[in-house]
């Protein structure tokens, strides 16, 4: 039996034959060209060719894994659409008279060099999306290319996989994967939690072809990988695997019941969600309201920007949905990792820190009311509440709010209906936004503290990067404090506070985060029920 250790992105069991998978490895040998123009026109049809393919897969996991992690494939398009992209390989097969592949693949060395001396502390991330890109222009057209199915149920081991290749795989087949690179923060990773498909990453440890068909487990609980199980351990999975499912059956009977700690401490338990799709999760796992409607993604996989009454009608259906139940929808939040083609954001050098989600609300103010104009004619439906992104300063709320209010007095002209009472919070994302949260706390309704961000800028790390696992740690005393203060400042100024950030599901800071005084979590729908029973677990009063 072959014992492998690794990182494991979910607590499941998976047990089937090993299916060891090679990548496409495209041929780019350098060849010569005369007819400059006709290879430029090959280019040019397998550069489209990969932008379709990037919208299909992009669509399918918009309706297999949300839209939070089909918005890398809206990432490839952009990064295929880029005028950079076709005026460096051109350049090069015009001016080298040279095949495509091979100057596609020069475009990508250039560029890793560029981010090489740049030394970004997004570099490797970046370059990885970057070479997903450069193989699929080359596939798209080379002959001969047959792409990896599955016969069968199986766990998948690989060098790496990225999201494209993971998201083409047969879903009712794919029941694990095994990685020797890649890190449980990954957008695969990210993306195979989503599925529910259990995976280990970082291994270190090549499974070689002679293993392919062998009979292989997963254990998602110790991030341990089986090959060859004994008897016993075959046993031992199997039972582990019944007892998860009858703990999640148990979690069942928590429906209905408060979120509330053994000696009565109360917290609201919501939902993150991306699009309507989402709504039939958060019913399903009994959410007690939507925390976090990231409204970007309505704004992705497309090439205009989504009308006013598209976006009312989205709104409109959350609101009805949760009859009367508070639904939070964050305005815009595009920029850095999250890239939609009708903004036509210029290519930044260091995205993380430039025009995203406020910012670029702020300075396209008519794009800003549109979505403004949506929310308000929406409240009239049900109970919403704005949430603006990304804050730093007290001026970017004055703005905001001014322009809410113009859009307010638009409505009232026009005798349009509204909820006059409709709430105005923040995302508290920022170590600015915290250390300034007393005077923040003045201006709004409520916080939501968006761990995820706010761990990143106040660690300095991407927590995307291969191997930062060592330096993302979302538990820093630093970040800790930063949350503390703004739960305190927060309640000093009598308003009430929430979590949305992936730190509001982890069941070993809910204690603290009660004790701190949090009034909300906001979590991704399916850790609801495992959230209630933590909290119905907990008694503060004991120490």
């Amino acid at each position: 039996m072959l014992t492998i250790k690794g990182q494991s992105i979910s607590g499941l069991i998976a047990i089937a034959p090993l299916h060891v998978f090679h990548p496409f490895t495209p041929d780019v040998t350098r060849k010569e060209i005369k007819d400059t123009d006709t290879e430029v026109s090959r280019f040019i049809t397998a550069r489209d060719t990969a932008s379709t393919i990037m919208q299909k897969l992009h669509d399918q996991a918009l309706s297999t894994s949300g839209a939070d992690n089909a918005a890398i494939f809206e990432n490839y398009r952009q990064l295929l659409a880029a005028p950079e992209f076709t005026n460096q390989t051109t350049g090069i097969i015009r001016s080298q008279k040279v095949n495509f592949e091979y100057a596609v693949k020069q475009v990508e060395e250039n560029y890793r060099q560029i981010l090489a001396s740049d030394n970004a502390a997004y570099a490797s991330s970046s370059m990885a999306d970057f070479s997903v890109v450069v193989n699929a222009v080359i596939e798209a057209l080379q002959s001969g290319v047959q792409r990896d199915t599955l016969t069968g149920p199986c766990i998948l081991a690989s060098h790496d996989l990225t999201p494209e290749q993971t998201i083409r795989f047969d879903k009712s087949k794919l029941l694990g994967f095994v990685t020797v690179d890649g890190n449980s923060l990954s957008h695969t990773a990210i993306l195979a939690r989503s599925l529910g498909v259990p995976a280990i990453l970082a291994t270190g440890h090549e499974i070689g072809d002679e293993l392919n068909g062998h009979p292989a487990i997963i254990d998602g609980f110790t991030g341990t990988v089986y090959v060859d199980p004994t008897p016993e351990i075959i046993q031992e999975m199997k039972q582990k695997q019944a007892d998860h499912k009858a703990q999640r059956e148990l979690l069942e009977e928590l429906r209905g019941l408060p979120a509330e700690t053994e000696d009565g401490r109360r917290v609201e338990l919501s939902a993150n969600i991306s699009s309507a799709g989402d709504l039939a999760a958060v019913i399903k796992n009994d959410a007690e309201s939507i925390g976090l409607f990231r409204s970007e993604f309505i704004y992705m996989g497309r090439d205009t920007l989504p009308t006013e009454e598209e976006q009312f009608k989205i709104y409109k259906l959350a609101a009805e949905t949760m009859a009367g139940k508070r639904v939070i929808i964050r305005t815009v939040d595009i920029g850095n990792d999250k890239q939609a083609s009708a903004f036509g954001l210029p290519k930044e050098v260091n995205p993380a820190l430039g025009m995203r989600a406020i910012r670029v609300s702020l300075t396209r103010p008519d794009i800003f009311k549109t979505q403004l104009r949506a929310i308000l004619r929406a409240s009239a439906f049900g109970r919403i509440a704005i949430m603006f992104p990304l804050i730093t300063s007290v001026w970017e709320v004055w703005k905001a709010k001014e322009i809410l209010e113009n859009v307010k007095t638009e409505l009232d002209k026009n005798q349009i209906p509204y909820d006059h009472h409709l709430e105005v919070g923040i995302m508290v994302e920022t170590p600015a936004a915290a250390l300034i949260s007393d005077k923040l706390a003045k201006e709004v309704d409520f916080f939501s503290i968006g761990t995820n961000d706010l761990s990143q800028y106040t660690l300095v790390v991407d927590r995307n990067i291969q191997d930062s696992s060592q330096f993302f740690n979302p538990h820093h005393p630093a970040v800790l404090k930063l949350i503390r203060m703004t739960i305190e400042n927060a309640h000093a100024n009598h308003i009430w506070v929430g979590i949305c950030g992936e730190l509001g599901a982890d069941l070993t800071l809910t204690r603290e985060f009660l004790e701190m005084g949090v009034d909300e979590l906001s979590v991704a729908p399916y850790d609801i029920l495992p959230l209630r029973k933590k909290v119905r677990s907990l008694n503060l009063s004991e120490k």
